[in-house]
């Protein structure tokens, strides 16, 4: 990282003393919220600028509005292909975190071949008619917005029919249905279209083009220092169990310790890996096939990490509120700690969400290994070309 003298980081310490307490709007304004996005509503930073920004408002204490999935994909696609108009009526509030906004891809039997959707959207008059249904549909109980892909011209190769749609989650004819996980927790839902009439002024992009669109949704250009945590960089991480059992002495069981120590081993690889990509990209390197090594192995990694701290834990591993320790863990507010009973159910998601390791293992076996293709790997094509890996077979 640049030095402390460094001039951007003097820019943008200048800007915190004068703005020590920032309001959503102020903190938009400013460009630092999207500091990757363009101009008005970003700064058109580089990544070591964006890192730079990253690490002065960590420091000074200043969060961002939370809205991931505007933030991330809905965002830069409305900036690529959006209309004046869309871009602005939804684009700053976006960067205000004043409306939420969920991701309406994945369907029942299109989730990692997601060319294979089957919700249609017809043309009728001035606007498409939508009928179908999403599932694993994030945060859509809170949502304001949603993007959503469906299939336009059901006659045209599965890449070419697809059209892409700004979606009011509160249209007559959307039925959200919830999915409470083996967590407890309801963060999932099913969203159901019956005749949903979608207004054609909210069409992304060209009709049947929106193919192109998905993947530049699924292509974010923000760079960061990203978490070790083992939960999608949330939660705990692999140095955070190995440093809890040595501060409590260590565990006498060989079976532990060789599994401890494979545990370190993992985190140190994965920790260079992220390190490497972050490097890439400061070299203005596209994103490659390394995010698929990487993801592959953080997945089973979370996933070992937590039945280890379950084992470790013993027959209290069965309670819910007991660390690795087997101790009961009060958090900063009087109550117990329940992060590692909660990451050891989640961790059964990791190997599945954001594109399973099978599909991973695809990807790393034909991009960097060479193999050939799989008779089946229909799966791990159409994810590489989610990915911008490859393109789409006409």
């Amino acid at each position: 990282m640049p030095p402390d003298d460094d001039p951007r980081r003097a820019e943008v310490r200048a800007w915190i003393g004068a703005n020590p307490d920032p309001s959503a709007d102020a903190l938009a304004r400013s460009g630092y919220v999207v500091p990757h996005w363009p101009r008005p509503w970003g700064i058109d930073a580089d990544p070591m600028t964006q890192l730079i920004i990253d690490d002065e408002l960590m420091r000074a204490g200043i969060k961002r509005p939370s809205n991931q999935i505007a933030v991330g994909w809905a965002g830069p696609t409305i900036i690529h292909a959006g209309t004046p108009e869309q871009k602005e009526r939804y684009l700053w509030p976006i960067v205000r975190g004043e409306e939420k906004w969920c991701q309406l891809f994945s369907e029942p039997g299109a989730g990692s071949d997601l060319a294979g959707l089957g919700c249609r959207a017809a043309r009728d008059g001035d606007g498409f008619v939508v009928n179908g249904q999403k599932v694993w549909t994030t945060v859509a109980h809170k949502s304001a917005f949603g993007i959503l892909i469906a299939r336009t011209n059901p006659d045209a190769p599965k890449h070419r029919g697809i059209s892409y749609f700004i979606c009011p989650m509160d249209l007559p004819g959307i039925e959200i249905r919830p999915i409470v996980d083996m967590t407890g927790q309801h963060s999932f839902n099913e969203v159901f279209f019956d005749g949903v009439r979608i207004p054609a002024e909210n069409l992304v992009g060209e009709e049947n083009r929106g193919w192109g669109l998905a993947k530049v949704t699924l292509g974010n250009e923000r760079v960061s220092l990203s978490g070790e945590g083992v939960l999608w960089g949330q939660g705990p991480s692999g140095h955070d169990l190995v440093n809890l059992v040595a501060a409590g002495g260590g565990t006498a069981d060989p079976h532990l310790r060789q599994r401890l120590a494979s545990i370190y081993i993992e985190a140190e690889i994965l920790r260079l890996i992220r390190l490497r990509t972050l490097t890439a990209r400061l070299r203005g390197a596209a994103p490659g096939p390394e995010s698929s090594i990487g993801k592959g192995m953080a997945d089973d990694h979370g996933q070992a990490v937590m039945e280890l701290a379950k084992d470790l834990a013993g027959a209290a591993g069965m309670v819910t509120d007991t660390g690795p320790d087997g101790s009961y863990r009060r958090n900063a507010v009087g109550g117990f700690d329940d992060e590692w009973h909660y990451g050891y159910l989640y961790s059964r998601a990791l190997t599945i969400g954001g594109g399973t390791s099978e599909v991973q293992r695809n990807i790393v076996a034909e991009r960097v290994l060479g193999l050939p293709r799989d008779i089946n790997a229909e799966a791990s094509r159409t994810w590489a070309e989610v990915r911008g890996l490859t393109e789409p077979a006409s």
